[in-house]
């Protein structure tokens, strides 16, 4: 079988996807609450830049891909007046059917009912051509073929659709060393303290150190069809929101 990395471990890819599993089936439950502590609440302004440049209209299509606990996706939903006449559609997916459930019962404790689906990117279970809009939130990272899992997205996309791809990036220079002490050193300590699950956090720390920076990023969307990409970094480049065209 290939290999394919597991944060800095070299594993098969299928031994890949059911660890990548186990470490979202273990902290689902505090997921929300780790994301605030960790981010000191900045992934809120991230998600909130992505939805503002996003543009969602009323009556648009949307695929919020490895949704988690549906944050894009209910703001999402508010932008295409989902559920009112001429109302739009936004699907709400995650490979990791715990992670799905928690966001679909928060939407629903907030009113909200979306169709939600359990898939792989890689093989979305959708027609050519669907959405005008897909949206991937700090999840590509984890995806074993991630060329695979962008042609699918463009696939799904109609002509002049446009893929968001919020993810983790390289930050400048001057960052790198207190970026790392605080990835590989304070992450796994709240992780054990506040998730009781300190290799899971370790884990996702190596995940963001080996995936592509923002030019190889922004390269592989385009060969995967989308003929103009922008870059926008944020935090400084800790965080990058790469928004692609499709031909």
């Amino acid at each position: 079988m290939a290999q394919t990395h597991f944060g800095f471990q070299d594993v098969d890819e299928g031994e890949k996807a059911r660890r990548v599993r186990g470490v979202f089936d273990s902290v689902a439950s505090r997921y929300d609450v780790m994301n605030d502590v960790l981010s000191m609440g900045l992934h809120r302004a991230w998600k909130a830049y992505a939805v503002a440049v996003a543009d969602v209209h009323a009556g648009q299509k949307v695929l919020d891909i490895a949704g988690g606990t549906g944050d894009l996706a209910l703001a999402f939903a508010k932008a295409a007046k989902v559920g009112e006449p001429n109302g739009g559609e936004v699907w709400l997916t995650d490979i990791n059917e715990k992670m799905l459930s928690t966001g679909r019962d928060r939407l629903l404790d907030k009113g909200v009912a979306l169709p939600t689906a359990v898939c792989d990117a890689e093989k979305l279970p959708f027609p050519d051509g669907r959405f005008d809009l897909v949206s991937v939130a700090f999840g590509l990272r984890n995806m074993t073929h991630k060329e695979a899992a962008l042609a699918e997205m463009a696939r799904v996309l109609r002509p002049g659709g446009r893929l968001l791809v919020l993810e983790f990036s390289k930050p400048a220079g001057p960052l790198q060393a207190p970026y790392d002490f605080y990835s590989f050193k304070v992450m796994p300590l709240l992780g054990r303290l506040i998730a009781n699950d300190g290799e899971s956090y370790r884990y996702l720390a190596e995940s963001i150190r080996m995936h592509p920076d923002q030019g190889t990023l922004k390269a592989m969307m385009k060969a995967a069809g989308f003929g103009h990409v922008d870059v926008h970094n944020l935090a400084a480049g800790i965080v990058a929101l790469h928004v692609g065209v499709k031909c």
